[in-house]
């Protein structure tokens, strides 16, 4: 199969959790036989912090203005078996306009659906969804499972919906070996206003009570406010290829959950998988589902308290040791990218039928 992908980006993973994903499906999806052309708008903010250097599996256009790429779109989708359009493209309008034109089957990937659901619910508008709806889509497909289906369904007209969660390339992201002296927890994430209370109180907190120990952020878009203290290091982009270097930095890594997709639960972050394959012992927040993709105490450390978090880091290497095993033994065997393709290739194949 062709698939043609209108997104956001592939060529830069910063600032969003979109680009690393989409390097590891289009990978593993080539290796299945299949092509894919990913069409990316080329913006300052991606091109300054570029990391991708070749797009295996398929061919990246970057593109400065729609209408100039418009032909290029509309020959390559003249040869395609699918077309998909997805959440936070910027030119998602056009896009779908013009693959809902085009006798292939049409797909529309939401990787941000609790965000959608949320201002919907809040009556704003949602800029990459047009008045329709996602009722002409054959298929719907979301990166978050649970109620978001349902909400998908009823609050957007969708007629097939299917989660497709997210994933980790395993040859990306393996354990490795500490640069220098390891921190006592590491959290990696582009800052988000509706997790800072959690992160306050789950990092921030932990930090101040421990002021011996080192504590490491990795990510964009973190204000001058933000409550530093003199024990946390910051990291402000961490590309891609430096993901295993940036957990093996740590004892254990923090996950904190964005309020929507807690609120709807089955909302597992790359960031899990990507920090289970290289090893790292897991803290996270707690949301309905999480005990879908990691056993809690044997492949995950669930807190909610900062005393949770002082307690976990309490833990002997030996134990945090055996966690860390146990879930990447699971994320290898269940949530690998080669997963996620084989899925969509069934999902695609029925459409097809």
């Amino acid at each position: 199969m062709k698939l043609v992908i209108f997104g956001l980006s592939v060529s830069s993973s910063w600032g969003n959790g979109h680009a690393v994903l989409w390097r590891a499906l289009i990978r593993a999806f080539g290796a299945l036989g299949h092509h894919t052309v990913f069409f990316e708008r080329d913006v300052p903010y991606y091109a300054q912090n570029r990391d991708l250097t070749i797009l295996e599996g398929g061919r990246l256009v970057l593109y400065q203005d729609w209408k100039a790429v418009l032909p290029e779109a509309k020959l390559e989708l003249a040869g395609a078996d699918v077309g998909m359009v997805t959440s936070y493209c910027p030119d998602a309008l056009a896009a779908t306009e013009l693959v809902l034109g085009v006798p292939i089957v049409r797909l529309f990937y939401d990787l941000d659906t609790p965000v959608t659901l949320s201002q919907l619910a809040a009556g704003q508008a949602v800029a990459y969804i047009g008045p329709d709806g996602l009722s002409p889509f054959d298929l719907v497909l979301s990166y978050t499972g649970g109620a978001a289906l349902t909400g998908l369904r009823h609050r957007l007209g969708a007629k097939r919906v299917a989660p497709l969660y997210g994933s980790v390339d395993p040859d990306h992201h393996r354990p490795a070996l500490p640069g220098g002296p390891r921190a006592a927890l590491s959290y990696l994430g582009t800052y988000a206003s509706d997790r800072q209370a959690a992160l306050e109180k789950l990092f921030v907190e932990p930090a101040r009570r421990r002021p011996h120990d080192i504590f490491i952020i990795g990510g964009a878009q973190y204000p001058a406010d933000f409550p530093w203290t003199g024990n946390v290091f910051f990291w402000r982009h961490v590309a891609a290829h430096e993901h295993p270097k940036f957990y093996a930095s740590a004892r254990s890594t923090l996950n904190v959950t964005r309020q929507a997709m807690a609120a709807l639960g089955w909302c597992p972050s790359g960031r899990l998988f990507e920090a289970a394959a290289c090893g790292t012992p897991i803290v996270s927040d707690w949301w309905e589902g999480l005990d879908e993709f990691f056993a809690p105490e044997r492949e995950i450390i669930v807190v909610r308290t900062t005393e949770d978090v002082l307690t976990a880091l309490e833990r002997s290497d030996a134990e945090l040791s055996r966690i860390g095993a146990a879930a990447r033994e699971g994320v290898l065997s269940r949530h690998t990218a080669a997963h996620r393709a084989a899925e969509l290739e069934v999902l695609l194949s029925r459409l097809k039928e």
